[in-house]
């Protein structure tokens, strides 16, 4: 088994970029969907969230009120780190659980968007961040997701800087161009992943009494 640590800024593109690499055969563990599951309503993730944030953070049905939230954590830097030490434990248990599941063989790409502030790199075998430059990272958050300005650059200085990716890649693939240039990047990448996964196992120590 191959784990790789897939991260980029917000607005980077990471989201096509692995479901290019799904497409292709990997197997994906979504830190953001998980992070959603464990705060779903009666999870004690989402009751640790109401605890430490109040009531007034949850939806008319019971559900974690995301705009409400998101609108109080990027704002405060403290309340971030709050919010993160709660739900982070439970993502990771969860993430390493799907893992245990996965083929022998597989690739298994962990989309993670705060791998770099968490220092998570040195759980993977490999790093690969999706680089985009904070001008493209600004437009698209605002004219493809709706984002106001403000709350575009909020999110983005909540991130790692774009330096501080980069600098724990092992792999990088550049998505400031068109469409069809990042697919042919990922295949490459993914071409490359393959054959790491292959020499990893070939190296791998047999097992007494095997062949």
């Amino acid at each position: 088994m191959l784990t790789v640590g897939l991260t980029g800024g917000i607005g980077a593109g990471k989201s096509e970029v692995s479901r290019l690499l799904v497409a292709s055969g990997a197997v994906l563990i979504d830190a953001d969907k998980i992070a959603r599951e464990v705060v779903e309503p009666g999870t004690p993730g989402l009751a640790a969230v109401v605890e430490a944030f109040g009531r007034e953070i949850l939806a008319p049905d019971g559900s974690l009120d995301r705009p409400r939230l998101g609108a109080i954590v990027f704002a405060d830097a403290a309340k971030l780190a709050a919010l993160n030490a709660i739900v982070h434990p439970l993502v990771g248990a969860r993430s390493a659980e799907l893992e245990r599941s996965a083929a022998g063989d597989a690739v298994v790409v962990h989309d993670v968007p705060l791998l770099t502030e968490n220092g998570l790199a040195p759980l993977y075998d490999v790093v690969v961040v999706v680089d985009a430059s904070p001008e493209t990272q600004l437009d698209r958050l605002v004219r493809l997701r709706g984002m106001s300005e403000e709350d575009a650059r909020a999110r983005m200085a909540a991130q790692a800087t774009r330096e501080k990716r980069l600098e724990i890649a092992d792999i990088v693939i550049d998505n400031d161009g068109p469409l069809e240039g990042l697919q042919k990047r990922v295949g490459e990448v993914w071409a490359d992943l393959v054959r790491r996964a292959r020499t990893q196992d070939q190296s791998a120590p047999r097992a007494a009494g095997t062949e």
